[in-house]
């Protein structure tokens, strides 16, 4: 038997979870969980990480995307920052944004899109 992976959507998709449920044997594991993001929502997420990172100076440094999405991320979750292993240096340890689910994601989008108002992005679109 190898990994399965079935989308609630109707209901021959749940007989067929509940099937492979009864079917797997002894130590397997299930997970029932809300879906992930979207292609649609991540493309949104690096175009506008892209504006304000073109746009936005933050406390006078030019972020890349990447920066952004890992401040924005630790916004949305409250994630904390830890001392680094090299002496003086300080990292930020939290959740990964491909592992949100979509409602989650769309808080993240909203966070930032707000805060591109806030700091007037011309978001282009």
């Amino acid at each position: 038997m190898t990994k399965q992976r079935y989308i609630l959507a109707h209901s021959m998709a749940r007989q067929r979870a509940a099937q492979a449920v009864k079917d797997a044997p002894d130590g397997w594991h299930v997970v029932v969980s809300e879906p992930t993001r979207n292609l649609e929502q991540n493309a949104a997420l690096w175009a506008i990480l892209s504006e304000i990172s073109e746009q936005v100076i933050w406390y006078g440094n030019k972020l890349t995307s990447e920066e952004w999405k890992i401040i924005f991320t630790a916004a949305l979750k409250k994630q904390k920052v830890v001392p680094g292993i090299d002496q003086g240096t300080f990292v930020m340890v939290g959740e990964s944004s491909s592992q949100m689910t979509k409602s989650d994601f769309s808080d993240l989008l909203e966070l930032i899109r707000a805060f591109g108002a806030e700091k007037e992005v011309n978001f282009g679109c």
